[in-house]
């Protein structure tokens, strides 16, 4: 998994934000985590280091949510991506503590890093203002996360993904889709960021970039030239048509059990804020046909979807915020 951080390079007067996360998902439960490492900095200002912590249970309705901001300074290299206090996150484990939660986890790569930008470019130049990668798009995890006195959940053999991103600024609207542990397509997985932005006074029409696994092939889907991506969207769920290369397209759909969501607060350097629906045990259908020639496939998943929202707070979306700032 190659991945480095990029905050240890941010001059003083500028502004960054920062973020490795991981996914994990129980392969016969809807019972999955979302952990998060961040660096919010604001021009001229020291940055600063959260651990976010959100466990799901559809079986319960609400998740855990939990958000720390230390003091501690951060740190890279010497084998992890990021350290903040005592949490790691490097290519191999995971450890941490937030509130009443604290993780030890191993991580065992099972695909290559994707980088969902197509150009090289993209990730040297100031724009876009917000830079995607995931270091793999398929992790098999161990360990356990202890959850003050319930019970602890074992992680092994759950499956799920790590993340990084990094800019100056979020999207204005973003949907960040995640899918694996198919019914029958084991090595299958889906990864696609989408977003809007603001140019000229308008908010452009959706743009996606990532990439979906079938029986070994990734195939690419979107870019900033392609046309054809449809979305619907709202908290509950999405309905998303995704053009990829060779003639490749994808229909995803992705429906969050009731209550399950996640709502967050996401600050921009320039202290705009955004409200981010997140569900990590999303029910999730892709309808793939791979442009080569070969019939579509169906592929499906009970719990194993990421589905996330990100939309101004003027928006109405019903999903409560967990009571931590940002930035």
């Amino acid at each position: 998994m190659q991945a480095r951080a990029m905050f240890p390079a941010a001059g003083r007067g500028e502004g960054m934000y920062e973020s490795f996360y991981l996914r994990a998902v129980a392969p016969d439960e809807p019972v999955g985590a979302w952990i998060r490492y961040t660096v919010h900095k604001r021009p001229g200002e020291e940055a600063l280091g959260s651990l976010w912590c959100t466990i799901f249970d559809a079986r319960k309705g609400g998740p855990f949510m939990h958000k720390v901001t230390l003091a501690s300074p951060m740190a890279a290299g010497n084998g992890d991506w990021i350290a903040i206090g005592d949490a790691r996150l490097g290519p191999e484990e995971a450890t941490g503590s937030c509130g009443e939660a604290r993780w030890s986890l191993g991580l065992q790569a099972r695909a290559q890093e994707l980088r969902h930008l197509t150009g090289g470019w993209m990730y040297r130049g100031r724009l876009p203002r917000t830079k995607p990668t995931s270091p793999s798009p398929d992790v098999r995890f161990s360990g356990t996360i202890e959850l003050g006195d319930r019970p602890a959940l074992r992680l092994d053999g759950w499956r799920g993904m790590v993340g990084h991103n990094w800019g100056a600024e979020h999207a204005e609207r973003w949907i960040w889709l995640h899918g694996i542990d198919f019914e029958g397509e084991e090595r299958a997985w889906l990864d696609v960021a989408i977003g809007r932005i603001v140019v000229g006074g308008r908010l452009t029409p959706w743009v996606a970039n990532g990439a979906v696994s079938l029986r070994g092939r990734r195939i690419r889907l979107g870019g900033l030239l392609r046309r054809g991506v449809r979305v619907r969207e709202s908290a509950a769920g999405c309905e998303v048509q995704l053009p990829g290369a060779g003639g490749a397209k994808v229909i995803a759909r992705l429906r969050v059990p009731a209550e399950s969501a996640a709502g967050w607060r996401y600050a921009d350097p320039d202290g705009s804020e955004h409200e981010v629906v997140n569900c990590s045990v999303a029910a999730v259908e892709l309808e793939v046909s791979p442009g080569d020639g070969t019939p579509t496939r169906t592929l499906s998943s009970d719990h194993g979807g990421v589905y996330e929202l990100g939309m101004r707070p003027v928006e109405a979306h019903g999903v409560a915020l967990a009571p931590f700032a940002d930035g």
